[in-house]
C-alpha cells in the first residue's frame, strides 16, 4: 500500500526481533486468521470488551471495521494506532497506542493481544515498549495510562515490568458481570529514568501533523 495519502502507513517501529506498523487490508484478513485461532480460553475474558465472543461472520467484519474505523475517525487530538506486531517475520498480534485530546492532555493508553502461539515469550513487554518509545521520545507524551483484570496476571505483570505505578481501582463488565480491574499510570520522568530497550522508528516526520506537531528540524 503506498503511502502519499496516508503516511502512517510508512511508519515503523523496530526493537529486537519485532516490527511494528499499521496493517493495511490484506494483513487484517491474516489478523482475522490469528485471533480466530485463540488468543485466551474461552472461559476467560481479559479484554474490557468482549470482542473475541462474537461468531463469525459478525467477528470477521467487526474487525476489518474496527481498523478501517480508526483510520477514518483520526483526528490529531483523538487517534488510535493499532499497530501489526511482526516477530521474525511473522505475525503475532496487535499493540495500539490511543489518545484523547492529546494537545492538552499528553496521555496515552495501550492495549493490545497476541496469538497463543506468542504468548510467554517476552514478546508482550518489548512490543509495549516500544509504542511507549513512540509516544514518550518522539510524541512528546507526558503520561501512559493502561490497565488489566486482576484475574489476567500476565497483563498486569507486564505494565509492572515496565515501571508503571499502581493508580486506583476500576470496573469493567465485558460479559455482564462486573469485575475488578487494576489501573496503572507511567510518567515520562519514570519512563526516562531506567535502561529501556532500543527503537529504532522510521517514517514518523511525515506523519507529525497527523499528532498535531510541528515538523522536526
Amino acid at each position: 500500500m503506498t503511502s502519499a495519502p496516508w503516511p502512517l502507513f510508512d511508519l515503523r517501529l523496530r526493537t529486537g526481533s519485532l516490527v511494528l506498523r499499521l496493517p493495511g487490508v490484506d494483513d487484517l484478513a491474516a489478523l482475522i486468521e490469528l485471533a480466530k485461532a485463540g488468543i485466551h480460553p474461552p472461559e476467560e475474558m481479559p479484554f474490557g470488551f468482549a470482542w473475541t465472543d462474537q461468531p463469525s461472520p459478525e467477528f470477521d467484519r467487526n474487525f476489518f471495521q474496527f481498523h478501517v474505523q480508526q483510520w477514518a475517525s483520526w483526528r490529531p487530538d483523538e487517534w488510535s494506532l493499532p499497530l501489526g506486531v511482526w516477530v521474525d517475520g511473522s505475525l503475532a498480534g496487535v499493540q495500539e497506542l490511543s489518545a484523547t485530546s492529546f494537545a492538552t492532555m499528553r496521555t496515552v493508553l495501550t492495549g493490545s493481544w497476541l496469538g497463543q502461539a506468542f504468548q510467554g515469550r517476552g514478546i508482550g513487554t518489548l512490543m509495549r515498549q516500544a509504542v511507549l518509545a513512540l509516544a514518550f521520545d518522539h510524541l512528546d507524551a507526558e503520561v501512559a495510562e493502561s490497565g488489566g483484570f486482576f484475574d489476567n496476571p500476565a497483563s498486569l505483570g507486564v505494565s509492572r515490568a515496565i515501571g508503571y505505578r499502581d493508580n486506583g481501582i476500576g470496573r469493567l463488565a465485558p460479559r455482564g458481570v462486573a469485575r475488578e480491574t487494576q489501573r496503572f499510570r507511567l510518567s515520562r520522568d519514570d519512563w526516562r529514568a531506567r535502561e529501556r530497550p532500543e527503537v529504532g522508528v522510521e517514517g514518523l516526520e511525515p506523519c507529525l501533523e497527523l499528532f498535531g506537531l510541528p515538523p522536526r528540524t
